[in-house]
């Protein structure tokens, strides 16, 4: 059986623009993102007429205010930290989202601050350490804290908490 649709028509400037206000309409992104999405449509559907760079459209985008990457890894930070992630899968995030460096750092500073609260929120969540109900063997605090190191804390970190006594959640920085 043969696919009897039809492919769309090439792009042309105006179709790339409907494109990525439609994109940034419907998802919070940043300017990277919005540009490696329009460079796939372009390389999908072909091109007509004067070229148009993907990356200064996405940056004309910014400047009407519809992207801001600094807001964007904002919300993207706290929403992960809130979820217990940690500052290295919160990086992750971030550079995935094509995020640039100036608006990164920022952020990165502010969930490091908030390390141990997200921390214990992932603790909490999946039942380790303070909020286990009976204390975990040698080989399941192992597999606790490589959870917690792949969730982007820090190996001290991960052990003080996966070792507390339940009932006893760690404060503070030791």
């Amino acid at each position: 059986m043969t696919n009897d649709r039809r492919s769309p028509p090439p792009l042309d400037a105006a179709k790339l623009e409907a494109l990525a206000l439609r994109y940034v309409e419907r998802f919070a992104t940043t300017r990277g993102k919005l540009a490696s999405y329009l460079a796939r449509k372009v390389r999908e559907r072909g091109w007509t007429g004067a070229p148009v760079d993907p990356a200064e459209l996405a940056d004309r985008m910014a400047g009407l205010g519809y992207i801001n990457d600094g807001l964007f890894a904002e919300a993207r930070a706290r929403s992960l930290t809130r979820r217990g992630y940690g500052v290295r899968r919160v990086s992750q995030a971030l550079r995935a989202a094509h995020v640039e460096e100036d608006d990164v750092a920022p952020v990165l500073e502010q969930s490091a601050a908030e390390a141990l609260s997200s921390a214990l929120a992932l603790a909490r969540r999946r039942r380790f350490g303070p909020f286990a109900q009976v204390p975990a063997d040698d080989r399941t605090r192992e597999r606790q804290i490589a959870a917690m190191l792949r969730a982007g804390h820090s190996f001290i970190l991960a052990r003080r908490i996966v070792q507390a006594a339940p009932g006893e959640v760690p404060e503070g920085d030791q």
